[in-house]
């Protein structure tokens, strides 16, 4: 799927609609830290991954983009590290003008200030004043693949990114996922709708029938959703 098909296809797609949307096709969930935050709210980033790993040294963040294509979204890995920013103004604006669609950072950031006047999406675990005061050799893979958290991310992945986090995602499977997504999304918005009409949730998933069912046959609240078309728990 092309950068402009990702676009317009998770446009109005949200990362719980899509975790929801993985975990029914038995997807693994890819997610960063909880702690991967976005520098300022209300943004929503989706785009191929362009993997690099930081060693102390923003060389590597330009040839990833001698690499990278319109749309892409810079996935940086720096270890998760707290003493030093590996991100600042002058990088993101490189980003930025080169047509990126966003930065991941597993690490910290700095010029908070410069970053918002920027404009594009940064997300990362805080800020701190001081960049990277060691260089470290560049592992051969640096520019391929990536680590967030417990996750490894390549250039066969695309990201998603909003207030509730970021999620890495296999591009061969974005259709099937925006697909799913798209009926759980659809779904949830038609209960809410019926909800503040006066209908509880309890009514909308037939809850005395699944007591029912759970007592008599060990059905689980999931099954029982999933048999009604609800989703009040996915």
């Amino acid at each position: 799927m092309d950068p402009l098909d990702l676009q317009r296809t998770y446009l109005d797609l949200t990362t719980p609609h899509v975790a929801d949307a993985v975990m029914r096709l038995g997807i693994p969930v890819r997610q960063a830290p909880a702690s991967v935050r976005p520098v300022w709210p209300g943004v929503h980033v989706v785009g191929r991954a362009r993997p690099t790993r930081h060693t102390g040294s923003v060389d590597v963040f330009l040839e990833a983009l001698e690499h990278a294509r319109p749309g892409d979204v810079l996935v940086v890995d720096n270890d998760g590290r707290d003493d030093e920013a590996c991100v600042g103004d002058l990088v993101t604006l490189e980003v930025a003008q080169a047509g990126l669609a966003g930065i991941i950072i597993w690490g910290l950031h700095r010029d908070t200030r410069e970053l918002h006047t920027i404009g594009l999406p940064v997300f990362s675990q805080g800020t701190l004043p001081a960049g990277p005061q060691r260089l470290d050799p560049q592992s051969a893979d640096a520019l391929t693949t990536a680590q967030v958290g417990g996750h490894t991310v390549t250039e066969g992945d695309f990201v998603l990114a909003d207030d509730d986090g970021v999620l890495f995602l296999p591009l061969d499977r974005a259709a099937d996922i925006a697909e799913a997504a798209t009926g759980i999304r659809d779904t949830e918005r038609r209960q809410a709708a019926r909800m503040r009409l006066g209908t509880s949730i309890r009514t909308q998933a037939s809850f005395t029938d699944y007591l029912t069912a759970r007592d008599r046959d060990g059905v689980t609240f999931r099954q029982h959703l999933r048999a009604i078309g609800g989703e009040i728990e996915e």
